[in-house]
């Protein structure tokens, strides 16, 4: 996949499944990114998401944009559906959304709230593991930060475990119209507004 317009970068949004690696390649030969998308050999992921983590990853060849994803200084909000055991209550809910301690840090606070209805999304392949008599909900949170497997140590630190977890979105970028393990260009819309938000020149 490559844009239309030689001078342009590459970017594109690609819906990780459960399973894979957020990288191109594995001595172990579990699957990759490299099983779902062809790009060229300069083309990389912005960040990660664990191996039983989905949703949205950015591909891009462009050096300005990857540096003002990853590096803390240049916060953004990435906006996680995450389903949790049992059903918080107000003051986990508080919890999370003014900082927790975790094994890396106190978190900065987030957004976090918990959906009255299950988001609308693919099934999980491989399925969470149910347990009988015990409940789960969903919960929206934002963050501004990128520690290292941040929201399930988070939800574990209020004492709700995390079952599933998808990224639906990295600023104005989403999954919307992805499937798991698809991959689309951004459009010139998505991509302006992505630039817009780091600040960045659009060339």
């Amino acid at each position: 996949m490559t844009r239309e317009r030689p001078d342009q970068p590459t970017i594109l949004r690609f819906w990780k499944p459960c399973g894979v690696l957020s990288q191109f390649r594995d001595a172990d030969g579990r699957p990759t990114i490299k099983d779902f998308v062809d790009v060229a050999s300069d083309v990389y992921p912005v960040g990660r998401l664990d191996k039983d983590s989905e949703g949205l990853l950015l591909l891009t060849n462009d050096p300005r944009l990857t540096k003002h994803l990853l590096e803390p200084k240049f916060g953004h909000p990435r906006t996680y559906l995450v389903q949790v055991e049992h059903i918080p209550g107000e003051e986990a809910l508080q919890k999370l959304r003014k900082g927790v301690s975790i094994k890396t840090g106190r978190t900065k606070p987030a957004e976090v709230r918990l959906l009255e209805d299950e988001p609308d999304l693919p099934p999980r392949d491989p399925p969470i593991r149910y347990r009988e008599n015990v409940p789960t909900a969903w919960l929206e949170m934002t963050l501004t930060e990128g520690k290292n497997r941040q929201v399930r140590r988070m939800t574990a630190a209020v004492q709700h475990p995390t079952l599933r977890l998808v990224r639906a979105a990295i600023g104005p970028i989403t999954t919307d119209g992805l499937l798991p393990g698809e991959a689309q260009n951004l459009t010139d819309t998505e991509q302006s507004a992505l630039y817009k938000m780091l600040k960045l020149e659009n060339k």
